[in-house]
């Protein structure tokens, strides 16, 4: 999304500068599924009945829009990515649910979408009914981010990798600093393309819930299927082909959970490949990995101006569907930055409220986070001796009295931070299977050592003024 902004904004005759806290592809986008299809499950029948046909169709045509913007720009910037176009299947496999795949089958071809249901696929498995959107796309994610850098920076754009921006305040002259580890920087307008804005910026991350899922590529004896599936039933899965193997390849993701959520991740990786051998006929899993992104209370996500600002843009809450949604806000926002009206801003208003089940829905996980934060301000779980700690091992420990975060690295060295989120002070959750420390609350995550990994937090865990005792 960010770079898709930034190429498009420069393109417009705008001087840009995109400041990365990490390294280009090295987020959420990188380990993206490499779907980008308008086809989100099944979305288009309950946006219909929450918002009216007539947003619902705005909607729809500008997914419709993100799909070619992106393969208008592998085609013009030729960028080498696998781009292929496939159907997009959401599938049931029980009779209960045939009749929300009619419904969804029915409302998404109403609105303009190349919907079509079927009971006949290519999966290994028989299913009750699916609808499918034909002439989707996937692709190489890390691959198509190059290109756009490559593009950016031909364009006469700059990118900063490894600047983190910690604050970003509007001035009395209308300009807006930008503060990094490194500087200050001064812009006219800023864009924040980030998961979550970092800090408090616009109430998201009151107004969003965080969301992890897992990833597993895969290498099968005999062909894939060639479309992309996803499955409504639950527990949910995720398939697309992965061509880098050749035709063998395929990705599998699925087990999604609230961040900090779930204590056994390393379960959440053996239940999905367990899914995985027993689905298809697996020779081999050579890689796997996690990723995260914010879901909305409305379904839609929040593009434009945050409340009380009009010179910082934001988009957030892509709902897991970023390669498709995040094109979609790089075209509203790039118009908006040059003072260009947008027919969809409406749908995706970044200031909005919402419906009342959106209220109600914001109450309710608010009054969870609150619970949260009380509960671990309150009262320290139980912590066991650092001592205990097995080298490749974390988790809450007590070191004199005192429960702090710890981790053994391999080498047998003990790494304490506090155990409270650095954003609002939540109590934080070890996560064995990604070696970090996650908080429920918001989503904001850090590494064994305290370094942010996910905001909305921006500096890292305080670092303890404790030992571990002298055992020997």
């Amino acid at each position: 999304m960010g770079l898709t902004t930034a190429l498009l904004a420069q393109r417009r005759g705008l001087r840009v500068a995109v400041f990365e806290a990490g390294t280009v592809g090295g987020g959420t986008t990188g380990y993206s599924t490499g779907k980008v299809t308008a086809q989100h499950g099944l979305i288009y029948a309950d946006l219909v009945q929450r918002h009216g046909e007539a947003k619902a169709r705005q909607y729809a045509q500008a997914m419709r829009a993100g799909v070619e913007q992106v393969a208008d720009l592998v085609s013009e910037l030729k960028i080498s990515c696998d781009l292929t176009r496939a159907p997009a299947l959401a599938y049931t496999q029980l009779p209960v649910q045939r009749s929300r795949i009619e419904d969804e089958g029915r409302a998404a071809a109403r609105l303009g979408l190349p919907a079509r249901v079927t009971d006949s696929t290519d999966l290994p498995f028989d299913i009750e009914a699916a609808v499918a959107f034909d002439d989707q796309i996937h692709f190489h994610p890390s691959r198509y981010l190059a290109g756009l850098a490559d593009a950016f920076i031909a364009a006469g754009g700059e990118i900063f990798e490894g600047t983190r921006v910690t604050a970003i305040d509007e001035q009395r002259d209308r300009t807006v600093e930008l503060t990094t580890p490194t500087g200050t920087v001064v812009a006219n307008q800023v864009v924040v393309a980030s998961l979550l804005p970092p800090g408090l910026l616009g109430g998201y991350f009151a107004r969003t819930r965080p969301s992890r899922s897992y990833g597993l590529a895969v290498r099968l004896r005999g062909p894939a299927p060639t479309s992309m599936a996803i499955r409504i039933d639950s527990p949910g899965r995720s398939t697309r082909p992965w061509l880098d193997p050749g035709p063998n390849g395929l990705i599998v993701v699925g087990n999604s959970h609230e961040t900090g959520a779930e204590l056994e991740t390393e379960a959440m990786y053996a239940d999905l490949e367990s899914w995985a051998r027993t689905t298809f006929d697996v020779e081999a899993i050579d890689y796997r990995w996690s990723s995260q992104d914010y879901l909305t209370p409305d379904r839609l996500p929040y593009i434009g101006y945050p409340p009380t600002s009009d010179v910082v843009l934001v988009a957030t809450g892509l709902q897991k569907w970023g390669l498709n949604i995040g094109t979609v806000a790089a075209m509203v926002l790039a118009d908006l930055l040059v003072g260009k009206d947008n027919p969809w801003l409406p749908v995706f208003d970044a200031s909005r409220i919402g419906d009342v089940r959106s209220v109600g829905k914001l109450i309710k996980d608010n009054l969870k986070v609150g619970q949260e934060l009380i509960a671990g301000r309150r009262h320290d779980p139980d912590a066991r001796p650092a001592s205990e700690l097995r080298p490749g091992e974390g988790g809450l420990v007590d070191i004199d009295g005192h429960t702090v975060g710890g981790y053994r690295d391999p080498a047998g060295a003990l790494h304490t931070v506090s155990a409270r989120c650095s954003h609002l002070g939540c109590p934080l959750h070890w996560n064995q299977a990604e070696t970090s420390w996650d908080c429920t609350c918001h989503g904001s995550r850090f590494s064994a050592d305290g370094s942010v990994l996910d905001g909305p937090a921006v500096g890292p865990l305080a670092r303890p003024d404790v030992d571990e005792p002298d055992l020997g």
